[in-house]
């Protein structure tokens, strides 16, 4: 089975931040076994036991045991992990968990996919809970630290209510139980049985507040002048477009949904599609050409980042479609316009 990774976002930003906090940073990598040259690529995966050796360092070298915690709490994950920036354009916090259910291992890839997905909702007495199933959590309870504290931290910088409203980790209290207690702003029950967090029965109905219609629009130079064109599109396939722009990250895009937008049928949708000359699946894939071509070349987002953007679950499927529509690979297509 492949070892466990970590996005090299989120090893660039733990140097960063423990650099900020008086470590050296060459001694860290070196002790951690990171190559700086490696940090720049936001494709590359580190080894899990390399970032875990660069918290620990980490730890040692500020000489605070709770380091974990406080770069969760000051370093936001859509500033390392495009896994951040995913969730934050999410219309409901609902929607939110379902990508951090889809897109969590762009972050941690820890377990076996096919076991299901890291974190996952369940109710208990009635209850909400977000449960973390990763294996040994003990093992290293800092990676428990880190997704619960992004999971609240984040969040809380928009919700005008919270949304945690007790925390369960299953390790024993550490000496510095009160920086829990301080960050998390709720109980919080060390040697519990499970790993999870309480969430507020509503939260899935919250809205993600602040995000615009198109976040995504940040990591194009193009993709404001590509909005204001499907917009004023007086062809129906210009109108598809426009509704699956927004949309066009969660994967899961349907043409029962973009016919009932627009008052159609799902028949109707494809009959007057054909009157023009296309086909709903043309228009999706010419739509992901656009915008994945847009990111490339603006170079503004990784190839695996772009894939995820324009709805690819899987990196070398992206690879091969573009391939399909371009005659050339996403790096390739990325030389080109340099």
């Amino acid at each position: 089975m492949p070892q466990p990774t970590v996005s090299a976002g989120i090893v660039a930003g733990l140097v960063n931040f423990a650099s900020s906090r008086g470590a050296d940073p060459a001694r860290l990598m070196a002790r951690a076994g990171i190559e700086r040259s490696r940090l720049g690529n936001p494709d590359n995966r580190f080894p899990l036991a390399a970032y875990v050796a660069a918290l620990r360092t980490a730890q040692s070298m500020t000489d605070d045991p709770a380091l974990a915690l406080h770069y969760a709490e000051e370093v936001g994950m859509s500033k390392i992990s495009i896994l951040g920036l995913i969730m934050e354009a999410s219309a409901t916090m609902g929607e939110a968990f379902i990508q951090l259910q889809r897109y969590g291992r762009l972050a941690v890839e820890i377990g076996n996919p096919a076991h299901g997905p890291r974190f996952e909702l369940t109710t208990r007495q009635g209850k909400l809970f977000l449960v973390d199933r990763r294996p040994n959590p003990d093992a290293v309870p800092e990676l428990t630290e880190t997704a619960f504290v992004s999971l609240v931290c984040g969040p809380r910088r928009f919700l005008s209510r919270p949304h945690v409203l007790s925390v369960h980790v299953t390790h024993p209290a550490p000496v510095y139980a009160g920086e829990y207690h301080r960050i998390f702003q709720c109980p919080v029950h060390f040697d519990a049985e499970w790993n999870a967090m309480e969430l507020h029965p509503q939260t899935a109905q919250w809205e993600v507040a602040q995000n615009p219609r198109y976040v995504f629009g940040i990591l194009a130079k193009h993709a404001d002048g590509l909005l204001e064109e499907l917009d004023a599109s007086k062809k129906l396939s210009g109108r598809v477009e426009a509704l699956l722009l927004p949309i066009l990250h969660q994967g899961d895009v349907r043409a029962d949904w973009v016919a009932g937008r627009l008052g159609f049928s799902r028949q109707t949708l494809f009959r007057r599609l054909k009157e023009e000359g296309t086909t709903f699946t043309e228009v999706l894939d010419g739509l992901r050409q656009r915008v994945a071509g847009s990111y490339l070349q603006g170079q503004s987002a990784s190839v695996n980042e772009t894939a995820y953007l324009v709805g690819f679950s899987d990196p070398s499927s992206f690879s091969r479609a573009f391939k399909r529509w371009t005659g050339h690979s996403p790096d390739e297509f990325r030389r080109r316009k340099t």
